[in-house]
């Protein structure tokens, strides 16, 4: 691009100079300028739109042609375009810039909501991982948060669909909504209602957010999954735990039943979002979760456990993924802490067996 402006200018002016017929007008010269402002800076227009004016100088002295009227006036458009070219390229580059800012600040705002954590409370380790699309892809509505409350630790991982700065913007209200209703809502599912109604108003049309809850007891965990892809319980097998039934994701109007899961002591519970399960090859052959994770959360560190599931991942598909990636690991390693109040556990269902 840095040689084609200039090139193409002196291409047109040495044609001009052949005498055949009706010799070429130096105003053609303006296609340098206008090629170079597409791509280039305001800086290097204005390198080629002074090297034509030299090109156009020099075929009309050569040409015996400085002074005429023709002359003159297409000296006068060359310049003129030469210079909006200029002022062109200055806007575009100025755009991009802003662009550019915009893009760091809504990158740099993500990441400061999703900070990694690894703690242990109540007798559950978890450890996060949040890994950004490839460099210049848009910001995405991933999240996740982890909280204490009365009822006991809990947990939303969920995804916000669309991406950019209204996503980003429905991803911190999701969190904002998570960290202020999970300390007053006793029942998981009701807790997943308010944060529907909460949200509802402010999206748009076809706008929602997938999520899945979890509430960690002794020796089990509850669950509720809005439209999410379901977690992944890992000791002597790998088990998918689907929801009772579909419920629709937040802002949908939802109505998820809650459920409830045996989790032993050495047991994981893997969370994700989509940007894992539907990570495609080249042929489209989705990443194969459940022998992948069984293979990657054999690791003894959660945090090891989570780099290799996602080194699987990108390994998988032959190139960084190109869709952010939220990974939560949680263990259990024992029994620790009150039950939960009675009103906490209504409308639970039955505990699954292995």
């Amino acid at each position: 691009l840095v040689v084609l402006a200039p090139g193409v200018s002196l291409l047109l002016a040495a044609l001009g100079m052949i005498p055949v017929g009706r010799p070429t007008g130096i105003a053609v010269l303006l296609i340098g300028p206008v090629i170079a402002c597409v791509w280039s800076s305001a800086r290097r227009t204005a390198a080629v739109a002074c090297w034509t004016v030299l090109l156009a100088v020099t075929a009309g002295v050569l040409r015996r042609l400085l002074g005429t009227p023709g002359f003159c006036l297409e000296f006068v458009v060359l310049v003129a375009g030469g210079a909006l070219a200029v002022l062109n390229a200055a806007r575009h580059t100025e755009r991009k810039a802003a662009l550019s800012r915009a893009a760091e600040v809504a990158s740099a705002s993500q990441s400061a909501l999703l900070q990694p954590l690894s703690v242990e409370a109540d007798g559950i380790e978890v450890c996060t991982r949040h890994h950004s699309p490839v460099r210049g892809a848009s910001v995405c509505g991933d999240l996740y948060d982890v909280v204490q409350t009365p009822y006991g630790t809990r947990l939303i991982v969920g995804d916000v669909r669309g991406h950019g700065l209204d996503a980003l913007r429905t991803t911190a209200a999701a969190l904002r909504a998570f960290r202020d209703l999970a300390y007053l809502t006793p029942g998981l599912a009701d807790l997943a209602t308010a944060m529907d109604a909460r949200l509802a108003p402010g999206l748009g049309s076809e706008d929602f957010v997938t999520a899945v809850f979890a509430e960690f007891a002794p020796g089990e965990v509850r669950l509720v999954n809005c439209g999410h892809p379901p977690p992944l319980r890992v000791g002597k097998r790998v088990k998918l735990l689907e929801p009772p039934q579909p419920a629709l994701p937040l802002g949908l109007r939802t109505a998820p039943l809650p459920h409830r899961v045996y989790l032993q002591p050495g047991e994981r519970l893997l969370f994700y979002t989509d940007g894992l399960s539907e990570a495609r090859d080249g042929e489209g052959v989705e990443f194969p979760l459940l022998p992948r994770a069984a293979e990657a959360l054999a690791q003894p560190s959660n945090s090891d456990a989570l780099d290799a599931l996602y080194a699987m991942a990108v390994a998988h598909t032959g190139r960084p993924l190109t869709d952010d990636v939220v990974l939560v690991l949680c263990r259990a390693t024992g029994v620790t802490g009150a039950p939960l109040p009675a009103r906490a556990r209504e409308g639970i269902s039955p505990a699954a067996g292995p």
